[in-house]
């Protein structure tokens, strides 16, 4: 009768400990400790990226240089302006009636090989440089944009994380101050589990602020000013499987490549400038024509009527600093060093991609690793330890290690998700294509 008495109030006990589980479980589903506070938006992937391209500070400045460089194609087509003089003497000797007259002279500079053409030729080519260089910020700026969105969605998932397991630990203490009231365990047990509880809350605000951080990145990106509204992104991380060729990956960035494309032009950039220094090295000729006029003399020693003059020049210089070809040499190894360039950027793009390609697929086999029962096994383990020391056959330490480990890998499965998707964007960065879409 006595171990029948035992058994009947332990459980009661349980019974009791129970209820409180589930009314503080209820109780606290009202109460997250997270700020909501502020204005959110809901922002999908496609609008995300549509106002990157638009209104991104950053990239509206750098297209600038496509109409800078628009205008230098417009000054270089320019001819020399033509020169016009007039000027005006006195002989000065008013005694003598010596006279005076006018002068009038206009001049134009005549440019010999092929100048004007050579300019014209270099501006546009820049004019293309930029465009590729614009281009290929675009690129950088689409990818690194995408990391930034994947990056906020994964830190809502490890906040979730935080929540969810601060949740678990604190309905752990609040049954904990119920059992110890009840004399089912010690005042150590009770006070170590809400000292966990109090911890692992601290680590839900840490996970809050990198959060918002992240959301806060994701204005900055697409240029808002908007200090009292967040961006909310949508989507998931687990939608970034892909199956690629390497050597079509290769061959696909050697094609589309903005910054490959803008090495050529460079190359084409640096001929037209030794091209330009060749031409320089042509002298250029200088023609004028001038009217002059000269009053009547009335000298009664040598009286001079007045008479107009009419003249034409040709001035042609002399290039001494042709025996210094400077110019010309610079400009050849110029040319040389950019072929050189345009090699090593060939090479690494394929050096990229090679290595971008067996990240990714080594991240795959990590989420396959993960998706193979990891995270199944972790909570069912969990859940075991918590039922067993809620029935007084584990210890606390046991649940907390079973709770770390389980929190571990949770947070090691998004990251390696983050990781995965990340590696996508990369890979095809390093490509020069795109397909992204969550």
């Amino acid at each position: 009768m006595k171990y029948r008495k035992t058994t009947t109030t332990i459980s009661l006990q349980l019974l009791l400990v129970a209820i409180a589980m589930l009314f503080f479980s209820a109780l606290y589903a009202q109460e997250i400790p997270i700020d909501t506070s502020f204005s959110r938006q809901i922002l999908r992937y496609e609008e995300y990226i549509e106002k990157v391209g638009t209104q991104n500070l950053g990239y509206v400045a750098e297209k600038f240089n496509i109409n800078i460089a628009e205008a230098k194609i417009l000054s270089a087509s320019i001819f020399p302006d033509p020169e016009i003089g007039f000027g005006w003497f006195d002989n000065g000797e008013r005694r003598l009636n010596m006279g005076y007259g006018f002068t009038s002279e206009l001049s134009w500079t005549v440019e010999l090989g092929k100048k004007r053409k050579a300019r014209i030729n270099l501006a546009q080519s820049e004019y293309l440089l930029v465009r590729y260089l614009v281009q290929d910020y675009f690129r950088n700026l689409r990818a690194d944009a995408t990391l930034a969105y994947l990056q906020a969605l994964q830190n809502r998932q490890l906040l979730d994380v935080q929540i969810s397991s601060y949740r678990t630990i604190y309905q752990l203490a609040q049954s904990d101050s119920i059992r110890f009231k009840l004399g089912i365990i010690t005042d150590i047990d009770a006070r170590q589990s809400k000292l966990e509880a109090q911890t692992m809350l601290n680590d839900v605000f840490q996970a809050e602020a990198e959060w918002k951080t992240s959301l806060a990145t994701l204005s900055i990106l697409v240029g808002t000013q908007q200090t009292d509204t967040l961006f909310i992104p949508q989507g998931q991380l687990e939608k970034f499987e892909r199956s690629f060729n390497l050597e079509e990956l290769i061959t696909t960035a050697q094609n589309n490549r903005a910054d490959l494309l803008a090495a050529l032009q460079s190359k084409r950039v640096a001929q037209n400038l030794l091209q330009i220094a060749k031409s320089n090295r042509i002298p250029d000729i200088s023609i004028s024509t001038g009217v002059n006029y000269v009053s009547y003399v009335r000298n009664i020693i040598a009286p001079t009527p007045s008479f107009t003059s009419v003249n034409v020049e040709i001035a042609f210089p002399l290039k001494i600093s042709n025996n210094r070809p400077g110019e010309l040499q610079a400009n050849y190894y110029l040319a040389q060093q950019t072929d050189a360039q345009y090699k090593q950027v060939e090479l690494a793009i394929q050096v990229e991609i090679i290595q971008a390609y067996f990240k990714y697929l080594a991240l795959q086999k990590q989420v396959e690793q993960f998706k193979n029962g990891l995270l199944t096994e972790a909570k069912a383990v969990l859940d075991g330890k918590i039922y067993s020391y809620q029935r007084g056959e584990t210890s606390l330490l046991e649940v907390l290690n079973a709770q770390r480990t389980y929190i571990g890998i949770q947070q090691a499965y998004y990251q390696t998700l983050y990781n995965y998707a990340a590696a996508l964007v990369e890979l095809e960065r390093a490509a020069g294509i795109w397909d992204i879409n969550f």
